[in-house]
């Protein structure tokens, strides 16, 4: 009788061991569907545009021409004046305000008042244009510079034409050196996970032979 018993508790210990490591089980794979759930969805991977000659960085690695195209783009829609600088450039700050960093954005509110205030806006039309022999497959190494793992300089030379009633009133060629920053705020609104944070420096006019804006 005390051998049935005996048997009977160890069969009861066993039973308890299996639910003690079952239980155990159930929480791991409740941790790791968590984990697995809060993973991101998608995951931005920046390619080189040229890949002829192939392509290896590590996933967070933004390519230098990839900050070059980011910054023209953003800066160049920023700045163009379709019809009427004193409503386009607002309208362009908001639509463009999830690529542009929260400090730049009140610097460029400020512009847009002083330059409203000076007269600078109303019914002026703009368009803003690489200055040619002048872009990033000019030069790479002095189109963009790395400050650190997350920010760069972008060295942009720009033509910027404005009108003013259908009359030329400015022609003007600047060297703008922006500050773009990594801002992987949102992926839905900025797939790019970069953001303009305006300038490293102030912008200066540039002196260039009429011959070399003509190529």
């Amino acid at each position: 009788m005390s051998q049935f018993k005996s048997l009977v508790d160890a069969q009861k210990a066993h039973i308890k061991t299996l639910r003690l490591a079952l239980l155990i089980l159930a929480v791991f794979t409740g941790a790791m569907w968590f984990g697995w759930k809060r993973s991101p969805e998608y995951m931005t991977v920046h390619v080189p545009p040229d890949l002829r000659a192939g392509s290896t960085r590590l996933w967070w690695d933004i390519p230098p021409e990839n900050v070059y195209g980011f910054g023209l783009y953003i800066f160049g829609q920023l700045h163009r004046w379709p019809t009427n600088g004193e409503v386009d450039m607002p309208r362009n700050l908001h639509r463009l305000q999830h690529f542009i960093t929260p400090n730049c954005k009140a610097t460029l509110e400020k512009e847009i008042e002083s330059r409203r205030i000076a007269g600078e806006l109303r019914n002026r039309v703009r368009g803003v244009y690489e200055i040619l022999g002048r872009g990033y497959a000019d030069n790479p190494t002095e189109r963009v510079r790395q400050i650190d793992k997350d920010s760069w300089q972008v060295n942009l030379d720009i033509t910027a034409d404005e009108y003013y009633m259908s009359e030329p009133v400015k022609r003007a060629l600047v060297h703008y050196p922006l500050r773009i920053v990594r801002y992987d705020i949102n992926p839905e609104l900025n797939p790019w996970g970069l953001g303009f944070d305006c300038y490293t420096g102030i912008p200066k006019r540039l002196e260039i032979e009429a011959k070399e804006t003509k190529q």
